[in-house]
């Protein structure tokens, strides 16, 4: 989205912007009903229905098996269309371990609402041209306020600038994200980034910079060289290495994947990367879920589908499951239904920061 100023608006525009935000996204609480009679009917029908009981099942499999270390992976645009307290509820209730996500999910949609802002339902949608001239963002049906998203590219430069300058993997530099809303910075309580942070729970965002937090670091960067002063930077191997280093620590493991694309073959190629570095009994990830509405006939489905995945040594296909459904509609549902069902209470939490202390 461009990030250039917009000449003053008149008072007339004010009210009409005003008017467009008036309506914020209220968040689903997965606790607030029970999942379970709905996977129960699912359960006995067929399509898309019976394809999200059976990743129910699989779900709650994983997180009864001792054994296993829950990953969630996210892509797509659900924190900002009302599931940004699931990911952080299953986080805080101990059902996921570790997190790899789209650098827009972590900053500007959850990093955004942990600084006091919303996001906003489109009751109506004007021309996209008047929006940018409010300087209202749109995804989809969703709004987002460009003034309060710039916002945000500033707290992350400032983040930055406070910071070391050296190379960080985003995981790194997320803890410290988490670490300054926990210091007392933070507008709303319980965000993403500082549940996980307070919970141990790392955070990788492989493509972190395509986010507002790349305009923050790419200012950070121009303004310390500028001064001929050293920089911060994030380093995406060390992502890489990182992540697998949890793989290795972890041994069974499960994917809960909300959408495809990087997140979800980043966390795939772990089991691959661990061969390569010589550990010839790194396990498959045993159990894995994904709920996306991509396609397989363009030879993608926003990565390989489960099964294809298997053929590249990543996944096994005992336990998994492609859910072919809009994930806002599914994947609240299915974890309400795993909160009931309970297993979560007996888990060992994995503290899997504490590998990078």
């Amino acid at each position: 989205m461009a990030k250039t100023k917009s000449a003053p608006k008149p008072k007339k525009r004010d009210n009409r912007k005003a008017e467009l935000l008036s309506t914020p996204v209220e968040h689903i609480d997965i606790a607030s009903f029970d999942g379970r009679t709905i996977i129960e009917a699912w359960r006995k029908m067929s399509f898309s229905s019976r394809d999200a009981a059976r990743a129910a099942e699989i779900f709650n499999m994983a997180l009864a098996d001792k054994e296993c270390s829950t990953w969630l992976t996210l892509a797509g645009s659900t924190s900002a269309g009302g599931c940004m307290h699931v990911w952080r509820d299953m986080v805080e209730n101990n059902m996921i371990d570790c997190i790899v996500a789209t650098g827009a999910s972590i900053v500007d949609m959850d990093f955004l609402e942990a600084l006091g802002f919303r996001h906003y339902q489109a009751k109506e949608i004007p021309d996209d041209n008047l929006l940018r001239e409010l300087y209202i963002d749109r995804i989809y049906d969703t709004y987002i306020d460009e003034d309060e998203l710039q916002h945000v590219d500033h707290t992350t430069g400032k983040i930055a600038n406070a910071l070391e300058a050296r190379p960080y993997s985003s995981r790194e530099f997320i803890w410290e994200m988490g670490k300054w809303l926990s210091e007392g910075n933070a507008k709303k309580k319980g965000s993403l980034i500082q549940t996980c942070y307070e919970k141990g729970v790392p955070i990788f965002c492989p493509a972190f910079t395509d986010s507002s937090a790349g305009f923050g670091l790419v200012k950070h960067q121009v303004d310390r060289m500028k001064a001929k002063k050293p920089y911060m930077s994030i380093d995406a191997v060390a992502d890489f290495r990182e992540l697998t280093d949890v793989k290795l620590a972890a041994g069974t493991t499960a994917l809960f994947m909300i959408g495809g694309g990087v997140p979800k073959n980043f966390a795939q190629d772990t089991v691959v990367c661990a061969e390569i570095l010589g550990h010839e009994d790194v396990e498959v990830h045993k159990y894995a879920v994904q709920i996306t509405v991509a396609d397989v006939r363009d030879g993608a489905c926003s990565s390989s589908t489960l099964k294809e995945a298997a053929s590249w040594g990543k996944v096994s296909t005992t336990f998994e499951q492609m859910v072919f459904a809009e994930a806002s509609s599914v994947a609240p549902i299915i974890a309400s239904d795993a909160y009931h069902r309970g297993h979560w209470k007996k888990r060992k939490a994995r503290n899997w920061a504490k590998l990078f202390a």
